[in-house]
């Protein structure tokens, strides 16, 4: 059985940091795109960012780049997201990702995820 399991997130002032952690069992990790979504309530799923099998070629929202960072370790199976200078507007219910690739399709879209976690919720004050 597949599990996807999120940490780490948690409440946070505007400028700070948090590190998202996302554990996996049940399947070949490093043969996984996996990536991090998020979705405030009453907006839809969308990417934040997606790392390849091999950690690659990364993928980031406009939004996120330059503050965001993922990383994945294959050997932990393993995902990470370090978010910095986080801002209000980053607040959301953050949930992992993974799939076998979206072939030169939109990567923030959700429709190439096979597994999705639970979700962690994310929110900066203000």
């Amino acid at each position: 059985q597949v599990q996807v399991v999120e940490s780490g997130g948690g409440l946070v002032q505007a400028g700070g940091s948090l590190r998202l952690s996302c554990t996996t069992s049940g399947l070949t990790f490093d043969d996984y795109y996996v990536g991090w979504f998020r979705q405030a309530p009453g907006k839809e799923r969308d990417g934040v960012s997606c790392i390849s099998w091999n950690g690659i070629s990364t993928w980031y929202a406009d939004s996120v780049k330059g503050r965001f960072t993922i990383s994945r370790d294959n050997a932990k199976k393993t995902l990470y997201l370090q978010m910095n200078s986080l801002k209000p507007e980053d607040t959301a219910m953050y949930y992992c990702a993974a799939g076998h690739g979206f072939y030169g399709g939109n990567w923030a879209s959700p429709t190439w995820v096979n597994h999705w976690g639970q979700g962690t919720q994310v929110t900066v004050s203000s």
